[in-house]
């Protein structure tokens, strides 16, 4: 995954004319994240600095200072679209095109792979299986998407999944502004998103109980509704 980090400079500028070089290393690397009510930032990491000169062992432990100011640090984003990834990994029928082609690949192909499952789920198939995976591998890079007569599917459901089984990622629904994108689909003009945590869901599944009853074979299980 092309993705560079970047190196937030320690705040003491001593410390750092002393030792100018940081450590590469990922071992090196270790979270010091300021304990101060106000910090939310999910890691604060710093880097731990090392010099040509060696070093006698101090016997007291160096305490983290938490009493100075730190500067912010740079705004995280939860879904990295310029990100670029070469791996090829997943199921056949759920690949975005791509990931086969091997053009390097984004966030974009997990929200193809979200209008795989929702075509799958109701049309009960998904919609470029081929005969055998080699087949299902060009029907996702060259076949058009297709709607089959039955079931009848609302026109939101059907241009959700058109927008999200888009083959040019760059063009797919949700690639510039992620979930928002999808949340804004008239497909979920009735989903409250601010309270969905509350809403009751439209089935629940009815409890089981579950008994243990001794046979000549040995123990069983029986579910009972």
């Amino acid at each position: 995954c092309a993705v560079s980090p970047t190196l937030v400079k320690s705040s003491n500028s001593t410390l750092e004319s002393k030792h100018s070089l940081y450590c590469a290393q990922p071992a090196c690397i270790e979270p010091t994240c300021v304990v101060q009510p106000d910090c939310i930032q999910p890691a604060c990491f710093g880097p731990r600095f090392f010099s040509s000169k060696p070093k006698k062992e101090k016997k007291n432990k160096v305490k983290i200072e938490t009493g100075h100011q730190v500067s912010p640090l740079p705004e995280l984003i939860a879904e990295p679209t310029n990100a670029r990834s070469m791996s090829f990994v997943g199921t056949h029928e759920y690949l975005a095109p791509e990931i086969i082609k091997g053009e390097g690949h984004g966030s974009a192909v997990d929200w193809w792979t979200f209008g795989i499952f929702l075509y799958e789920l109701l049309f009960g198939k998904t919609p470029f299986k081929g005969n055998g995976n080699r087949a299902t591998l060009f029907n996702v890079v060259g076949q058009p998407l297709r709607f089959p007569e039955y079931p009848n599917v609302s026109f939101a459901a059907r241009d959700l999944i058109r927008g999200l089984l888009v083959k040019e990622p760059q063009h797919r629904l949700a690639y510039r502004r992620g979930a928002t994108e999808v949340k804004q689909h008239p497909f979920f003009q009735s989903v409250n998103w601010a309270l969905i945590r509350c809403a009751n869901p439209p089935e629940v599944p009815k409890q089981a109980m579950m008994e243990t009853p001794m046979n000549n074979k040995g123990p069983g299980l029986d579910v009972k509704p």
